[in-house]
C-alpha cells in the first residue's frame, strides 16, 4: 500500500476512535471497553458489580446497529475488547466479519455448555431464551402445541408474528430444517404463512398486543417480552397486552422448544485481552448469571442456575438440544426460504 494512502486511512479511522468516549489503546490498564447491543439499562447492573469485586472500569458503548461494521473499519485501532449482541445470527455476523479472536478460557468451558458455544471458539453464549407461542387466555384453551401445529389449516386467520427475515424467526426456521430438512420446512412455513391473521410487522410486543386486540389468537415470541411487558411502568397499557395470554412451550413433549442466546465476543485487537476475559467469566459465574437472567427476564446457559421467580412463574420445559452451531449453518437456508414462499407479503398472496 502506498504511504500517502496508508496514512490517509490511519487518519481517517482516528475521528471515527475518537468518537467513541473512550480512548483506544492508550487506555489505562484497570479498564475494559465493551461494544454493546444491549441495551444499558440491561446491562449497567452487571457492570457495576463486576467492577465492585475487581477493581475493572467497565467503559460502554451502546448503539443499535453498526457496531461490528464499526469494529471492522477501525481494525486494529479499534479501543474495543469485548462485543455484546442478542441471537447466534448476529454473533455469526461478527465472526464472519473477522472481528473476534478465539476465547482460551477453561472457566467459560467449564461454565458454558458446548451447545451454547462456538465450535472455533469465537463467542459465547450468556443467556438464553425460548421461541415461544403466546396464546390467547380467552379464546385458546390450550395447554401444550407444537411448532408443526402452526401451519394446521385450523389455525387460519389466528396467527401473528414479526418479519421472517427477522433474525429471530430465521433461527427458529433453521431449527425446523434441522430437524424435519428443507422440504418439509418449505411446506410447513407455507403453511403457516396462510394462517397468518395478517402481514408480518412490528416487533414481539406488537404480535402479543395483535391477541390482546383480538387480531389473532397465537402469536410467536421470545420469553423475555413477556417480562418486558409486565414490568414496563412507562407504558402500563402492555402489562394488559401480557396479561391477556399464557406462554406456551412448543414441543417440550418432544424434541424440546427452540432456544436460542445473547452472547459475547472476545475483540480480535482488544486492547485489555486479560480484563476482557476477567469480564466475561464473571458474567458467567453464579452470580453474573443470576444476575444477568433475572435483570434480562432471560434463561442462565450455566447449569444449575436457579431462574428468577417470575421466569419460574411461565413454567418448565424442556430446550431444543441442538447445538447453536448447526442452527447458524442453516440460517442462509431458512433466510431462503421466507422469500421463496413470499412469507412477509402474508397470507392472502
Amino acid at each position: 500500500m502506498p504511504v500517502c494512502l496508508a496514512r490517509g486511512l490511519v487518519l481517517a479511522l482516528l475521528p471515527l476512535a475518537a468518537s467513541l468516549n473512550f480512548p483506544a489503546a492508550a487506555a489505562d490498564a484497570g479498564e475494559v471497553n465493551v461494544y454493546s447491543y444491549r441495551q444499558p439499562y440491561l446491562i449497567d447492573p452487571l457492570f457495576k458489580d463486576f467492577t465492585e469485586k475487581t477493581g475493572i472500569k467497565v467503559n460502554v458503548i451502546f448503539a443499535e446497529k453498526g457496531l461490528i461494521e464499526r469494529m471492522a473499519a477501525e481494525g486494529r485501532n479499534s479501543p474495543a475488547d469485548v462485543l455484546l449482541t442478542v441471537d447466534v445470527g448476529n454473533l455469526m455476523q461478527a465472526k464472519d466479519a473477522g472481528i473476534g479472536q478465539p476465547i482460551h478460557s477453561p472457566v467459560l468451558d467449564a461454565a458454558i455448555p458446548e451447545t451454547y458455544r462456538d465450535q472455533d471458539g469465537i463467542w459465547v453464549g450468556l443467556t438464553r431464551r425460548a421461541r415461544v407461542v403466546y396464546a390467547s387466555k380467552e379464546r385458546v384453551k390450550l395447554d401444550k402445541i407444537t411448532y408443526e401445529d402452526l401451519a394446521d389449516p385450523k389455525w387460519r386467520g389466528k396467527i401473528c408474528i414479526r418479519s421472517g427475515q427477522h433474525v429471530y424467526n430465521v433461527a427458529l426456521i433453521a431449527s425446523m430444517i434441522a430437524a424435519h430438512g428443507e422440504a418439509d420446512t418449505e411446506e410447513w412455513l407455507k403453511g403457516l404463512k396462510a394462517n397468518l391473521a395478517r402481514k408480518p410487522a412490528g416487533d414481539d410486543r406488537m404480535q402479543v398486543k395483535g391477541v390482546y386486540a383480538g387480531e389473532c389468537d397465537l402469536a410467536i415470541g421470545n420469553t423475555y417480552y413477556m417480562g418486558a411487558m409486565l414490568q414496563n411502568e412507562k407504558e402500563p397499557e402492555q402489562k394488559e397486552w401480557a396479561n391477556s395470554v399464557n406462554i406456551l412451550f412448543p414441543n417440550t413433549d418432544g424434541r424440546g422448544t427452540h432456544v436460542n442466546i445473547s452472547g459475547a465476543v472476545l475483540a480480535k485487537n482488544a486492547p485489555h485481552k486479560e480484563n476482557a476475559l476477567k469480564l466475561l467469566e464473571f458474567l458467567a459465574s453464579d452470580e453474573g448469571q443470576r444476575d444477568y437472567a433475572e435483570i434480562n427476564n432471560e434463561y442462565p446457559v450455566r447449569e444449575g442456575v436457579p431462574w428468577s421467580p417470575l421466569v419460574q412463574s411461565w413454567g418448565a420445559f424442556k430446550p431444543d438440544p441442538i447445538s447453536l452451531n448447526e442452527i447458524a449453518a442453516l440460517r442462509k437456508k431458512a433466510s431462503e426460504l421466507v422469500d421463496k414462499v413470499g412469507f412477509d407479503d402474508g397470507p392472502s398472496s
